[in-house]
């Protein structure tokens, strides 16, 4: 996917985000381009953006997304944006084709 919101790395991928914390349901609602270009993936969670509740709860829906183990993800900035830098660590062939099937669906 051009201008995808990941990339492959030696041991992992890298993905952006946007987070919408309160937003009524957890789901990924696929890949948008934002004001500035950057693309990210759209995400919501039902959780509020307290005591960082919200990020785990991210971080929950993420690796069921990409069928990782919790622990495989982190976030690696942005805890207190809505736009989030996260990682997914082990293998990225497996994630990366989850991410593609999401955005194509989604997109």
């Amino acid at each position: 996917m051009a201008d995808a919101p990941w990339s492959a790395e030696a041991d992992g991928v890298t993905l952006w985000l946007r987070l919408t914390p309160k937003g009524g349901r957890d789901a990924v609602e696929g890949v948008e381009t934002m004001a500035d270009g950057k693309t990210v993936l759209k995400a919501r969670v039902r959780a509020a953006p307290e005591d960082g509740k919200a990020n785990a709860a991210l971080i929950e829906l993420i690796a069921k997304t990409v069928s990782a183990p919790k622990r495989a993800v982190a976030i690696r900035s942005g805890e207190t944006s809505r736009v989030k830098k996260l990682f997914i660590a082990g293998d990225p062939a497996p994630y990366i084709d989850a991410l593609a099937r999401l955005a194509q669906r989604n997109g």
